[in-house]
């Protein structure tokens, strides 16, 4: 299983950057997990975008979703090229019915999840919770059998992420906070709360991610470690984890 960050920050992307996308792999199946702004093209720095066997969605923010229109012109192009007819799904929850909709184009075809079920996508076995966020919202709990990873998506801090995370192999988590601040109105969790999420969960490795435009974020991980003994690394364009 491969875990590789595809886009790191929140709210828009910095310079040649891009924001939440995440390349998960296992078995020769390529699932991306939301497809914010930046995302298409620095995927393809990785992989051929036809490489890509499924999208999943946490939510319909744009720095989650900004790039799904993109991927669907690359997907009808690509297959006028190729002279193929291919067809991307694109999971998303219906609780915002239009922006669901919308992930059905010409090569695309959108797939409800329930997120009271779990579901299975090529190799992986995905369970979800609902988060604490303005929208709704899902993080995922991403399972190829072997390896566990966890991805908060966007919350602020909420006590169910530790039986839900319960033993991962990896938990990615929304940082977008320095230690003190209060996050909860955005919805949004600081770099403390991740910590404490990881080390009563038990999980081998903290990934802080959906990084803010303020500060110094490498403060972020030197307040993580005061609170989890793992390994805590900032998310960046070329991180990967890999068992």
């Amino acid at each position: 299983m491969k875990v590789t960050v595809n886009g790191f920050w929140g709210g828009y992307p910095a310079a040649y950057g891009a924001t939440s996308s995440y390349i998960v792999e296992s078995n020769g199946f390529t699932l991306l997990v939301d497809c914010g702004s930046g995302a298409l093209s620095r995927l393809q720095s990785k992989m051929d975008v036809m490489d890509v066997g499924a999208v999943i969605i946490s939510h319909y923010h744009f720095d989650h979703i900004a790039d799904i229109g993109v991927m669907q012109y690359a997907w009808k192009v690509q297959n006028i090229l190729r002279e193929t007819d291919r067809q991307l799904p694109i999971f998303g929850h219906q609780e915002d019915m239009e922006s669901f909709q919308a992930l059905t184009h010409e090569r695309t075809q959108g797939y409800a999840y329930d997120p009271a079920k779990p579901i299975q996508i090529g190799p992986f076995t995905i369970r979800f919770m609902k988060t604490a966020h303005p929208v709704p919202c899902y993080a995922m709990r991403i399972s190829n059998g072997y390896r566990d990873i966890v991805y908060t998506a966007d919350s602020s801090y909420k006590e169910e992420f530790i039986e839900f995370s319960k033993g991962a192999d990896l938990l990615i988590t929304d940082s977008n906070f320095y230690d003190g601040m209060d996050g909860s109105g955005p919805g949004h969790m600081t770099s403390t709360e991740c910590a404490h999420i990881a080390k009563e969960a038990g999980v081998k490795e903290l990934w802080l991610s959906h990084l803010p435009h303020f500060g110094t974020v490498t403060d972020l991980q030197e307040q993580a470690e005061q609170v989890f003994g793992g390994t805590v690394m900032i998310a960046d364009g070329g991180l990967t984890w890999e068992v």
